[in-house]
């Protein structure tokens, strides 16, 4: 259960879910705006805790940690990618890329893994360009190399073609997919059901509740 408060009014989000990731799955998360699925989200993602309930990674209870834990989690553990990209925008593109570094880091070299992951990413070329130089499909290439830096189990994208033409899109659908079949399990929150046609299972969230999977 996920309640936020309103004032002195407590606004009940989220409520009655039972849901199970398997590792290396590819699960897609549905539902209109207002929802909850974006609040779901964060909640898988370590970014807000829950009300009620528990929610468990690898067997830890999330609620029985630290904020100190929770951030180790986020930073090593899980990836973020955004519809908004989230890019620094007076940082170049391999700086933003380094940002998970300088909290966390499994690398012992993090900038030559930053160049091979924006290498990977097609943007050999782009290194050294600031956002504002960048294309919308590059920025969100830019933003995954920055969710990989320090090569998470788990990827979470909320709405990360929402910014994107067609084409551009399908191109970054099909880097999650590769990066699924690599073994990360992956979760993508959209409302477009050709998105989710790319998962291994849809779940339907629906005025705050789960209604199949």
């Amino acid at each position: 259960m996920k309640n936020y408060l309103l004032g002195d009014m407590e606004v009940p989000v989220l409520s009655g879910i039972n849901l199970k990731i398997e590792k290396g799955e590819f699960l897609a998360i549905m539902g209109p705006s207002g929802s909850g699925k974006s609040t779901l989200m964060n909640l898988i993602g370590c970014l807000d805790r829950p009300t009620e309930g528990r929610i468990l990674i690898r067997g830890r209870d999330l609620r029985r940690m630290s904020d100190e834990e929770l951030a180790q989690i986020r930073g090593l553990e899980i990836g973020f990618v955004f519809q908004t990209f989230n890019l620094v925008p007076r940082l170049t593109a391999i700086e933003n890329v380094l940002l998970p570094t300088f909290a966390n880091s499994r690398s012992t070299n993090p900038r030559k893994r930053a160049e091979e992951l924006l290498q990977l990413m097609g943007l050999r070329d782009r290194i050294h360009h600031r956002p504002g130089e960048l294309s919308g499909g590059q920025s969100q290439r830019v933003s995954i190399a920055r969710a990989l830096i320090n090569n998470p189990s788990i990827l979470l994208a909320d709405e990360p073609t929402g910014n994107l033409d067609s084409k551009t899109g399908s191109e970054i659908l099909q880097i999650f997919m590769d990066l699924n079949h690599e073994g990360r399990t992956v979760v993508i929150v959209t409302h477009d059901p050709e998105i989710a046609k790319y998962a291994d299972r849809v779940v339907l969230v629906k005025d705050g509740e789960i209604r199949y999977n």
